[in-house]
């Protein structure tokens, strides 16, 4: 699934990476708990969190992960912008909770991490 496939599904906005709307998307993982997102390798997936801080950013570039969902209307930090833009990451956010962002996501076929 294309990036501009989800920013349309969620009706989400891209607050960074505009340009890497064509990135393919192959998993999903939803998660608030950073120590969980490294012990779970997905490469080419979605990070779908309501963490909104630099730590969720450093962690999908730790877990080669170039994509972020915030959920529940969070607000990316000039800072979350800022290292996403380093990293060539994008970041999108999403006025719906988790479970809903996921469960469109895994019904329009996005595979889950596991």
């Amino acid at each position: 699934m294309k990036i501009s496939e989800i920013v349309t599904l969620l009706n989400a906005k891209i607050v960074c990476g505009e340009e890497f709307t064509d990135r393919e998307i192959e998993r999903a993982f939803a998660s608030d708990l950073m120590s969980d997102v490294l012990t779970t390798p997905f490469d080419n997936g979605v990070l779908i969190t309501g963490l909104a801080n630099p730590q969720s950013v450093r962690t999908a570039d730790m877990m080669d992960v170039s994509t972020i969902i915030l959920a529940r209307k969070k607000k990316a930090t000039e800072e979350m912008i800022e290292l996403a833009r380093e990293n060539d990451a994008v970041i999108m956010e999403c006025p719906l909770s988790v479970y809903h962002i996921s469960g469109i996501l895994y019904t329009h076929g996005l595979n889950p991490v596991y």
